[in-house]
């Protein structure tokens, strides 16, 4: 029941080429730092990342994308990371793009054991109607893949679109605090997708700042039940950097 593993190395050790890893994290809020810089380590290829956004070009999962390990993203936006932007636009890098909420959602469904769900989402859209482009030609300029049309049905008078579920290989996830029985605590803002990911993948590493004893935890203070989770590691040196600082004059 003791699901401490000493080093984060050593937790992701098992994630070979072409996993598909469900990531935490919001800009560079909750992100895995030390679950990250393992997996550069250790260099798989040809990953299929689920994330929010991919970090920025050298920091959170920017990391792996700058490494070229990362075959697809699936994400909300491409945020402040132009290499992001550069690998998409030159075919080398496959990219679906979902809405915020689609995504929390398909990821929460896969957590549940939700195959798919209806939304109205992007229903009457390219999300829905197809042909937005996933993969370019190498080089960029001509698309090599587009997205396909997906079912829609409507409920109430309204058109809602059919999405299906996202489930991972592995979780790499950011917590506050844990006990050895893998019971997760997040902190405020830092919560965002961790606790969707957590819940979604067939194996969890769940890196944290803090490690207590059973017991130590309130029932009622637990976001992931240690059932979801299945190796604890303790994160180090963190830098908890910030996406974009924006500051005014003292008045």
């Amino acid at each position: 029941m003791d699901k401490v593993i000493k080093t984060a190395r050593e937790a992701c050790a098992d994630i070979k080429s072409g996993a598909t890893i469900l990531a935490g994290g919001f800009g560079l809020c909750g992100i895995p730092e030390n679950c990250i810089r393992a997996i550069a380590e250790l260099a798989p290829t040809d990953l299929t990342v689920v994330s929010n956004n991919c970090g920025v070009d050298d920091f959170g999962l920017g990391i792996l994308l700058r490494k070229k390990l990362i075959k697809k993203m699936m994400s909300s936006y491409v945020g402040e990371n132009k290499e992001f932007e550069r690998q998409y636009l030159q075919g080398e890098l496959e990219v679906e793009l979902v809405p915020q909420g689609t995504l929390a959602e398909r990821l929460r469904a896969g957590g549940a054991g939700i195959p798919a769900f209806f939304t109205p989402t992007g229903a009457g859209t390219a999300v829905s109607d197809g042909g937005l482009p996933l993969l370019y030609v190498a080089g960029g300029g001509a698309v090599a893949k587009y997205s396909e049309k997906k079912e829609t049905r409507d409920f109430n008078g309204r058109p809602h679109v059919l999405e299906p579920a996202i489930t991972g290989d592995f979780a790499i996830v950011k917590a506050w605090k844990a006990d050895r029985f893998g019971n997760l605590v997040y902190r405020h803002t830092a919560m965002n997708f961790n606790p969707m990911c957590a819940a979604a993948a067939k194996i969890t590493i769940a890196e944290v700042e803090e490690i207590v004893e059973v017991g130590a935890l309130s029932p009622a203070e637990i976001h992931t039940p240690g059932i979801f989770v299945h190796r604890v590691v303790k994160g180090t040196n963190y830098e908890k950097r910030i996406e974009r600082r924006t500051t005014r004059k003292a008045s």
